[in-house]
């Protein structure tokens, strides 16, 4: 059947287009001649005009001009269209050719009345097309009622966003203008729309109403894309991100794959540089085992491991669902292959032994702990059974098995710990440090402060109260946070591995702290409601053994730089591994008892610098 049934039977665009066809046939007759056609050219209209028609009948059949739909014309259609009527022109100069060669010397159609005619059927065919798709949007959504959108970037990528917009979105919004850094495009128009100078976005925001600003510049910096939401969302515009083309639905943008800017992409930083060599060199074709692997930190090392091409990838948790789902992830990706799934406790050392000497890894990273402070301050007995002896297990492991590398990813809680869960990692910290001092093994330390979306950090808690309306929860209104996005964190982690010689605490640079309840309006803000209107932010007080302000390092340390610029060392204080090594075997041993007082006093012992903040342990620090 050549004629799909649609809102419009597409015999009628047909026979639309052989009536335009015929109409620019007369035209350029007129035109040719003066409007004044000699007596001779009629005399050949019967031969012409049944050629011109059929030959356009049949081009447009086969090249199903007809069946586009008007509305959404596209530059493909207004293609296809030059292709089929340049087709069907290049028909009539065959045509001719034979003619004057086999035909007393004539010409069927003039020449001159073939370069009319195409001209004008192109022209009329797209003009019409245009005209209808222009009056239908009118008429569905008037242009007084359309909302004003602006376009960040006047480059290739923001006039591919603004053909989406008006493909799929055309009649709800209207592109104002395009925004650029560029002085040179200023003042120039891209498809009818005006190029303004980046400089001039906050005037247009305040004489404008926009709804919305879509940022189609891929790799903006982070600290630019910042400062455009700030100002923006100050004037209650919302602010759209072009999605990276990799991720485009087969090469072609949607207008739904346009979101919005998240608060992930406002506190991140600068792509970071990684020493690729190093790192693969130091993970290329070895057994890696990740502990903590079903976490959100164990997970993503998991991720930028496969990319060194490891000979095989150890992922060992005790969280079976969070493991499954990471295997099945790893399955989709065609790297099931190279990773190994185990059910295993870091605190069961026989089953961690079983792992070792049966795959016999060389680098280590160890993400296996319990992260959460008021859980950890009411629970020590499981802190110190998991963070150091989780830690102890894996760490005298390794070192009997003949690990290369073995990486502990720590917090900056663990300075001038406040409660039990970071006074537990600077614990593991000094074991694994000691342990380097008698041990063929490199140990290394991590640490760094809040990442950004993973368990139970406050960004998954701020979107979860936002979609149920509130209220947010904020411990208190002083409270700051360093913060990085997971990616980072493990970007950092792998770098820091392969340039440690053993024995390092590597600090990494988070940049500057943020304030929690900046964050928490900044999101309020970003999802387009209303402090005080549409949610309230509610203060819950300090939890127990919670920091007003996070530190990286102790009054004790101080850093050395790297080679890399985001990467410190923290020079800290030696221990004699024979001593810690009998204290951290007593506080254990504490474990059997469950009696919190005494656990959390031998910590205390261990770590001097251990002052108790908002919890009932407070009193021991007057001993």
């Amino acid at each position: 059947m050549f004629f799909p049934v649609g809102n419009t039977p597409r015999w009628i665009i047909y026979f639309i287009d052989i009536f335009i066809c015929l109409f620019t046939l007369v035209l350029a007759y007129l035109l040719r001649f003066n409007f004044s056609i000699p007596e001779v050219e009629y005399k050949t209209f019967s031969i012409v005009f049944p050629i011109v028609i059929g030959v356009r009948s049949l081009t447009f059949l086969i090249a199903r001009t007809y069946a586009g739909i008007i509305r959404y014309t596209s530059t493909k259609d207004a293609e296809r269209i030059f292709l089929t009527i340049t087709t069907g022109s290049m028909l009539f100069v065959i045509a001719n050719l034979i003619s004057y060669n086999s035909w007393n010397e004539r010409y069927i159609i003039p020449f001159s009345i073939i370069v009319i005619e195409f001209m004008a059927s192109t022209f009329g065919l797209i003009a019409f097309r245009i005209l209808v798709k222009i009056l239908y949007f009118e008429l569905k959504n008037p242009s007084r009622e359309k909302q004003y959108v602006l376009i960040y970037g006047a480059g290739e990528s923001g006039l591919i966003a603004k053909r989406t917009l008006d493909r799929d979105a055309g009649s709800k919004y209207k592109v104002l203008a395009f925004i650029d850094d560029d002085e040179k495009k200023v003042g120039k128009k891209l498809e009818g729309i005006r190029i303004e100078h980046s400089s001039k976005l906050e005037s247009i925001l305040q004489k404008e109403s926009i709804a919305h600003i879509i940022i189609s510049i891929q790799g903006l910096s982070k600290f630019k894309v910042a400062e455009i939401t700030d100002l923006c969302l100050h004037y209650n515009t919302k602010v759209l991100n072009v999605p990276p083309v990799t991720k485009w639905i087969n090469g072609e943008l949607s207008f739904k794959q346009i979101k919005k800017v998240r608060i992930e992409d406002l506190l991140g930083r600068e792509p970071i540089k990684l020493d690729e060599n190093k790192i693969k060199q130091q993970l290329q074709n070895k057994v890696i085992l990740i502990t903590g692997a079903a976490g959100s930190i164990g997970s993503e090392i998991v991720r930028q491991v496969a990319h060194y091409n490891p000979k095989k990838i150890l992922m060992l948790d005790q969280a079976e669902s969070a493991l499954y789902e990471l295997e099945f992830e790893l399955q989709e990706k065609g790297l099931n292959k190279i990773c190994e799934t185990i059910i295993g406790d870091v605190r069961n050392y026989a089953r961690l032994e079983n792992v070792f000497k049966t795959f016999c890894p060389k680098v280590v990273f160890h993400a296996a702990a319990y992260k959460h402070v008021p859980l950890m301050e009411n629970n020590p007995s499981e802190s110190i059974i998991t963070n150091v002896l989780g830690t102890k297990n894996t760490a005298d492991l390794a070192s009997k098995y003949g690990v290369e590398t073995f990486v502990m990813i720590s917090t900056d809680k663990a300075v001038n710990p406040t409660n039990v869960m970071g006074a537990s990692k600077r614990i593991a910290e000094i074991y694994t440090q000691s342990l380097n001092e008698k041990s063929d093994t490199n140990f290394i330390t991590t640490r760094f402060g809040n990442v950004l979306g993973s368990n139970g950090s406050v960004i998954p808690l701020f979107k979860k109260q936002i979609e149920h309306g509130g209220p947010i929860t904020v411990t208190h209104p002083e409270v700051t946070r360093f913060f990085m996005t997971i990616p980072e964190a493990c970007q950092l982690v792998l770098e820091a591995g392969a340039m440690g010689r053993g024995g390092e605490i590597f600090v990494f640079d988070m940049g500057h702290s943020v304030k929690i309840i900046d964050l928490a309006k900044k999101m309020i803000r970003i999802s387009g409601l209303t402090l005080g209107k549409d949610i309230q932010i509610v203060y819950t007080g300090l939890r127990p053994g919670e920091k007003l302000y996070e530190e990286l390092l102790t009054d004790k340390e101080n850093t050395i730089p790297t080679h890399h610029p985001q990467i410190m060392i923290g020079k800290v204080q030696s221990y004699s591994f024979e001593e810690i090594s009998k204290e951290i075997e007593d506080l254990i041993a504490l474990f059997n008892k469950q009696n919190n007082m005494d656990i959390v006093g031998k910590m205390k012992k261990i770590v001097p610098e251990f002052k108790s903040k908002n919890s009932v342990y407070e009193k021991l620090d007057e001993y």
